[in-house]
């Protein structure tokens, strides 16, 4: 331990009290002479603490000339029709030079940042929010050529896997209103369903890309982790944070991802990524032979995802005949065993509820990377009104959270470790099997709960919806979501219509190994039209 003075300023607020109540809170007591000494050490940092944060923080730039905010607006109701959009702007290159994404347009998850454009996060449990800084995704969409039109409807602090939770409203499913598009991506999947941008971001903390990816009909790709930096966006958890592109077609999600991967030498979760040159072309799946062209892929169902209690047994069904045209592509395709897949969501849990609770009190401690300290200030302290503006979900994160730090200290350390024999075990799979398949989502979509829904009502419109989501979190395999068929919904205002809405399929590959789980989705979505199936 170094200290650079023993001298402490005139006006030094740190008493012999103020070492007595720290030694209280820890449960320990220091004796006689001792306490003045450590009362100056206690002194001497509070003077340096307080100097530091005298200086200026440090901020990612951002060129507001060659990538200037125009017509940055609230929605009127006849421009969100399905309250998909949290906040609308115009962003685009003012010097373009080409690029992967000319031409094309975009929409940011709600909690990924744009300068001078309101973070609203879904949630009145902040208030106010307007970002400093322009996450890396954003550069990189409009460096490529890409236009950013706005902020899409995040559920509420990313902590809905059901889309009724924003502050904003409820954000209708684009094949039936009074059903849910999904969370906590609900506004990206809406937008890039109906057609108003050609791809968004998403963020995936437990499934957040490809539940609304499969609720909406659309691609959603959870890459490996770290392969998309996750600088300038608000975490819920640093270890199953990912960043992903949010598609209509296989192949404008590999060209999207060519765009926004590799490490931005800022967020640690991109450390071990490729160099944004040296990311592979994962559009060459365009080149794949229309005869046979899966020819000698192993394919492995993962038996213990078609066991979970809440699955429909037609969504088994769905699946089941979706994989059975693998075999048509020329690939084989066997059940495999992963036991540790049942527990999956369990390790999850112990991570994101102690996680999550500890990143938004005492911060995502032992990261490298651009902390945001304007929404940090926002989340901690909390007080009584941001308490009550709270959604259950949040609450009950404070709630667990606080719990595991009291009763269960070594839970989360537990969790991390058995998030590496997860890892392990998919991995040993994927040496036998070059894809791993399971379905995405045990049901279809459900409606709404009702705008006066108890804690236990709102909650239970999402039970055991991500228990084969949430594993590759913690895994950190890359993960797409696709849409195989359509089911007939069997509650909410649409039941006596007869309304059908989309079943999807996940499609995991090995970690860096995006190409091959491309390679797999884009054959099968080439040879089917899902929506007959």
């Amino acid at each position: 331990m170094s200290v650079f003075s023993l001298d402490a300023k005139q006006g030094n607020p740190v008493t012999t009290e103020t070492l007595e109540d720290l030694c209280s809170q820890l449960g320990v007591k220091i004796y006689g002479t001792e306490k003045e000494d450590y009362r100056r050490l206690l002194a001497v940092f509070h003077d340096a603490s307080e100097q530091l944060m005298a200086m200026d923080d440090y901020v990612p730039p951002v060129d507001e000339e060659r990538f200037s905010r125009e017509n940055i607006h609230f929605p009127k109701k006849t421009e969100n029709q399905h309250g998909a959009w949290a906040w609308k702007c115009t962003v685009t290159d003012k010097q373009p030079k080409g690029g992967k994404l000319q031409g094309k347009t975009f929409a940011l998850k709600d909690n990924v940042a744009l300068k001078g454009v309101p973070m609203l996060l879904g949630t009145n449990f902040i208030k106010d929010y307007v970002p400093d800084c322009d996450a890396t995704v954003a550069t990189r969409i409009l460096e490529a050529g890409g236009t950013i039109l706005g902020k899409a409807v995040c559920e509420n602090m990313c902590h809905s896997a059901t889309s009724h939770s924003s502050g904003t409203g409820v954000v209708e499913n684009p094949f039936a209103k009074g059903y849910s598009s999904g969370g906590s991506s609900s506004g990206s999947g809406v937008l890039v369903a109906l057609g108003e941008c050609d791809g968004a971001i998403g963020a995936d903390q437990g499934g957040s890309i490809r539940v609304p990816a499969a609720n909406c009909g659309i691609v959603g790709l959870k890459p490996t982790f770290g392969l998309v930096p996750y600088t300038g966006s608000g975490s819920n958890e640093p270890t199953n944070d990912h960043l992903g592109p949010m598609t209509r077609t296989v192949l404008e999600n590999a060209i999207f991802l060519e765009a926004i991967a590799g490490t931005d030498n800022i967020d640690d979760r991109s450390f071990a990524a490729p160099h944004p040159s040296r990311v592979p072309t994962y559009s060459s799946i365009s080149d794949l032979p229309t005869d046979k062209p899966l020819l000698g892929k192993k394919l492995g169902i993962i038996t213990e995802s078609l066991s979970l209690p809440a699955l429909d047994p037609r969504v088994i069904e769905t699946f089941r005949s979706a994989v059975s045209k693998f075999e048509e592509l020329g690939a084989t395709v066997e059940e495999v065993s992963i036991p540790i897949h049942s527990k999956g969501a369990a390790i999850w849990t112990g991570v994101s509820k102690v996680g999550g609770y500890l990143a938004k009190t005492s911060g995502p401690f032992g990261r490298r990377g651009h902390q945001m300290l304007s929404l940090n200030s926002k989340l901690h302290p909390m007080g009584q009104e941001n308490w009550d503006n709270a959604y259950v979900s949040t609450k009950n994160i404070y709630l667990n959270g606080l719990y595991a730090v009291q009763n269960f200290p070594l839970l989360l350390a537990k969790a991390t470790n058995l998030s590496r024999q997860l890892r392990d075990a998919y991995d040993a799979a994927l040496e036998i099997y070059d894809i791993l398949l399971t379905p995405t989502l045990p049901y279809v979509a459900t409606s709404h709960a009702a705008p006066d829904a108890t804690p236990i009502e709102q909650i239970t419109k999402q039970i055991g919806l991500t228990t084969n989501t949430a594993p590759f979190n913690q895994s950190g395999h890359p993960v797409l979501a696709m849409p195989i068929g359509m089911l007939e919904v069997v509650e909410g205002p649409s039941v006596e219509a007869k309304v059908k809405l989309p079943v999807s399929m996940q499609v995991i590959g090995k970690w860096w190994n995006e190409m091959t789980v491309y390679e797999v989705a884009h054959a099968w979505e080439r040879a089917n039209d899902w929506k007959t199936m």
